[in-house]
């Protein structure tokens, strides 16, 4: 395998260029090499940006580059199948976003498509490259608290969702785009899938989407039972404007953990009127920065040293399935039984 791995970003919006960034300065053995766009002026300020001459409107002109060895695609969910099965057939490495695609038919393709090719696939849960989440799966496997009872995981977000979210049928909603995070982390951390959840969601702030989009929903609750009877809650919200809210409680037979929190630091100001201030976390960017680092640097390390991705294909595509019977349980107002 070549000692440095050139790379395509496809896909130059806030989270994308988070990744270029890091590969252009922050990752060994990682060199970007083209950007592609279908916004033009996106393509190229973003190429400008990460020192770069080659940029594209079209990301099939990047697959038949011989500089760019891998991809990394961070697209809307719904181009995500098409893009990996033809950067799989190109013979390209894939950095995929979450969510992995629109369905489990979509996810299984993709799987399928990478192993033909014989390809790395990775799918984008940062998470589980933060420090303070691989610090606690370190506490639960070692024993500390017990087996596992149960896991909360709590995403909020302060932004107000574009408006091609709102049709369900084509962002597959708050559960995907949100809350794909936290069905991974309870994944995670029961060693197990799911067996039967229930769900409930409401639109509480987005009055924009109420007429055109009945369906859709910036509040969602979620009970889950696991295969392995482990226990799991997903709370998701958008639009909260109060900061970035990201959290995990893990309950086990002999303890408990506790990830997240809101504060930004550990300033505190106290004040003549007997109040008590403290600055919270405004975006998902600051939160994890590392951990992007770190699941970038991971990235190139299963390339070069031609091992599983730590996040692979299966991590997304049942992450890809709880949310669609997280949708039908919405919907239907009942249990759904996962096969």
């Amino acid at each position: 395998m070549k000692d440095t791995i050139g790379l395509c970003l496809i896909g130059a919006g806030r989270a994308g260029m988070i990744h270029g960034r890091n590969f252009a300065s922050r990752v060994p053995h990682a060199k970007m090499v083209a950007v592609s766009d279908t916004v033009e002026e996106s393509a190229r300020s973003a190429a400008g940006e990460l020192g770069i001459d080659t940029w594209y409107t079209d990301y099939r002109q990047a697959l038949e580059n011989p500089a760019v060895d891998a991809v990394i695609v961070v697209t809307p969910t719904k181009f995500h199948h098409d893009i990996v099965i033809e950067a799989a057939g190109a013979g390209k490495h894939i950095l995929c976003e979450k969510p992995m695609a629109m369905t489990r038919e979509e996810c299984q393709g993709m799987i399928d498509a990478v192993k033909k090719n014989k390809v790395k696939l990775q799918i984008g849960f940062m998470r589980r490259f933060d420090a303070n989440f691989r610090r606690a799966k370190e506490i639960v496997d070692s024993g500390e608290i017990g087996a596992v009872v149960s896991v909360k995981s709590l995403t909020r977000g302060p932004s107000t969702p574009q408006e091609w979210m709102y049709d369900i049928h084509k962002s597959n909603g708050p559960l995907a785009e949100v809350n794909s995070h936290d069905i991974d982390t309870l994944r995670w951390f029961t060693g197990s899938e799911a067996a039967s959840l229930y769900a409930m969601a409401g639109n509480y702030r987005c009055e924009a989407a109420r007429e055109q989009y009945p369906d859709f929903y910036d509040t969602v609750l979620m009970n889950v039972r696991m295969k392995n009877g482990m226990m799991g809650n997903i709370d998701g919200a958008q639009g909260v404007q109060y900061g970035y809210d990201a959290r995990v409680d893990i309950l086990g037979t002999h303890g408990s953990l506790h990830i997240g929190g809101l504060m930004g630091g550990t300033t505190l100001t106290y004040t003549k009127d007997h109040r008590m201030s403290a600055d919270v976390i405004r975006s998902w960017t600051n939160l994890f920065y590392e951990a992007y680092v770190n699941e970038d640097i991971s990235f190139i390390g299963a390339i070069r040293e031609d091992r599983e991705p730590e996040v692979c294909g299966l991590d997304g595509m049942m992450a890809v399935d709880i949310v669609r019977a997280g949708n039908e349980s919405i919907q239907q107002g009942q249990i759904i039984y996962l096969s």
